[in-house]
């Protein structure tokens, strides 16, 4: 929560959320569903409701105050404490049992706020009952479920968020259309970072000692229900609290940092990609305390000519600058390198041959954004407002919101491959047509 300060404003999100709710015409929600109308106000669950969770239901539901287009009305969660401590906090109901949220035919939308590996699986149900989701980053845990989802969004007509609020920002939607105008010319290699430090390691989030299953009263937890599909195991307090560092509940750095890099990353570029071949290393270097690794680096090459380069570490906070290089320029999305943090300005840098007056743009006389460095100015959004206020509009529009489950493939499939590369110890290839990963090149 230390990164992410909880900040609402009346502005951008609350505004557009108001004028969508006139602007847009109720159509059929899909399977199961209630139609949404633009007066109506829409129910939300929530399905997680930790540090994370907690802050996500805030957020709609200071937006609900604002708008008066929605509410949180059922909180869930595995740890009583929390339960209670929610359900005061939103005057809702409150559940230890998912299954209560995602088959309560009060509710419109359901938030997934729970550790990656439920991710899909509560999204899924959801969907099944005629429920629009918003699902926390990762949009989940294995490449089989991406494929799940995908069909499930396409057989249900449901709306579908992921919850990396980066994508929101103003400059990978102006990137791309500089991009897509010819700014760089042919893409060759897009770069990024994601980087942190602290001095116990990031992920060691605090522990409540009297917390567990023997735990009476609010310090009840459902370990059983928690584990889910996971090995089956005896209670540990630091995998329940500190779940990012193991592999059976998450992809540490690839799904909890470099999601909200490779998102934006697809929705600068053209279109969407799926990586055909990636690699990943690294190791654990500083925090030995982990199954994942504290540094990790991948590169994924793509079928339309091009790589990606990401690198991060949890023992060193300095970033490399995100951009995206071509033959005739370069696009320079965040020069800080931080991809949720806020830059006023893409950079457009020309490439350019020859000496003295004989210098030239790559790109020739054709090239319309002269020799020099152009700034182009970014609208500053609160992407969080911005990326909920999407995801309710979409919800009476029917639209597609700005993270949807197709761009969200793309990112999945990539981190996935990058967990399993890293694990096992080799490249490997993506086979799009059987959508499966596979150990050889299917095209070589």
């Amino acid at each position: 929560m230390d990164r992410r300060d909880f900040l609402i404003n009346s502005g951008s999100a609350g505004a557009a959320l108001s004028a969508a709710g006139s602007a847009f015409a109720a159509k059929p929600a899909g399977k199961g569903g209630r139609v949404v109308g633009a007066n109506d106000k829409i129910n939300i669950g929530i399905v997680g409701v930790g540090g994370r969770g907690n802050y996500v239901a805030s957020v709609f539901a200071k937006l609900g105050e604002q708008t008066g287009k929605c509410q949180i009305t059922q909180v869930c969660d595995v740890y009583q404490k929390r339960v209670t401590a929610a359900a005061a906090k939103f005057k809702a109901k409150g559940t230890l049992d998912w299954r209560e949220v995602v088959n309560n035919p009060e509710l419109d939308a359901v938030i997934v706020a729970t550790p990656d590996h439920w991710h899909a699986k509560v999204a899924l149900a959801a969907m099944d009952n005629g429920k629009d989701v918003y699902v926390e980053k990762p949009m989940c845990h294995t490449v089989e479920e991406v494929k799940q989802l995908m069909d499930t969004v396409k057989e249900t007509k449901r709306v579908l968020q992921v919850g990396s609020q980066t994508t929101s920002g103003n400059q990978w939607h102006q990137a791309k259309k500089y991009i897509a105008d010819g700014a760089i010319g042919k893409m060759l290699l897009s770069q990024g970072s994601y980087h942190r430090n602290s001095v116990e390691g990031e992920w060691n989030w605090p522990i409540d000692k009297a917390a567990g299953p023997d735990g009476k009263g609010d310090d009840f937890i459902d370990w059983k229900m928690w584990l889910g599909s996971a090995t089956k195991r005896p209670f540990d307090a630091d995998r329940f609290f500190r779940f990012r560092k193991y592999w059976d509940y998450s992809g540490g750095i690839a799904t909890d940092l470099f999601f909200h890099v490779v998102a934006p990353m697809n929705i600068c570029w053209t279109k969407p990609q799926y990586p055909t071949r990636v690699m990943a290393g690294g190791g654990i270097y500083e925090f030995k305390d982990r199954e994942v690794p504290d540094t990790f680096n991948l590169l994924a090459d793509y079928a339309e000519g091009h790589s990606l380069v990401l690198s991060s570490s949890m023992a060193n906070s300095q970033h490399i600058p995100g951009l995206i290089r071509g033959h005739e320029g370069t696009i320079i999305m965040v020069d800080h390198g931080r991809f949720e943090g806020f830059s006023p300005f893409l950079t457009l840098k020309p490439e350019i041959a020859g000496r003295g007056d004989s210098r030239k743009p790559i790109g020739g006389d054709k090239y319309k954004f002269g020799t020099e460095d152009v700034k182009i100015p970014v609208q500053d959004l609160n992407t969080m407002d911005t990326h909920v206020g999407n995801f309710l509009d979409c919800m009476v529009s029917r639209n597609k919101p700005t993270l949807d489950v197709e761009t969200a493939a793309h990112a999945q499939v990539l981190i996935t491959m990058a967990v399993q590369s890293y694990r096992q110890g080799k490249v490997l290839y993506f086979d799009e047509q059987k959508f499966k990963i596979v150990d050889k090149n299917p095209k070589a």
